[in-house]
């Protein structure tokens, strides 16, 4: 039986449960006593996320807000990159926090030198954002999937179109 299985390795966030937690935040924001009559605010863009307010703690604190929310809603937050603090207009500040998406070449290539350590019978080729993993067996692709999982790589990873 020469049949090959495959799957792939990507690294996604669901923008629409992020909507959802970035106005869940919002709602809370507006809710909690420590932030009444301050101007916190916090802006979902395209790839990004801009979080403004008069001092550093208001900035943290949307942060956890926001990583709380996204954990109930099943966002990865390793998909969040936060950038540094800066000033901004009126006294306030702004930080940038980039969503990522997909897996940059260096990721990749980190990725599959694991998987070659660990030493399967699987075959891994980069495309584009994503990392595909083949083999003959479904138990080394298994094997590949678990011990992924139990590694860190600073990114979430996520595995699609497992094929038998």
């Amino acid at each position: 039986m020469a049949k090959e299985c495959s799957f792939d390795i990507v690294s996604e966030v669901d923008m629409q449960e992020m909507d959802n937690a970035v106005n869940q935040t919002k709602k809370e924001i507006t809710q909690r006593y420590d932030f009444k009559g301050s101007k916190a605010e916090i802006v979902l863009e395209t790839d990004s996320l801009k979080l403004t307010a008069e001092d550093d703690y208001k900035i943290n604190a949307m942060l956890d807000i926001l990583r709380g929310k996204m954990i109930k809603r099943s966002v990865p937050v390793k998909a969040l990159d936060t950038g540094k603090v800066e000033k901004a207009a009126g006294a306030t500040l702004r930080m940038t926090v980039k969503i990522q998406n997909g897996i940059s070449k260096e990721k990749a290539k980190e990725v599959t030198a694991y998987i070659k350590d660990l030493k399967l019978k699987v075959q891994t080729q980069i495309m584009e954002d994503k990392l595909r993993v083949t083999g003959a067996k479904k138990d080394e692709l298994q094997l590949v999937m678990q011990k992924l999982k139990e590694k860190d790589f600073d990114i979430s990873l996520q595995f699609i179109n497992f094929r038998s």
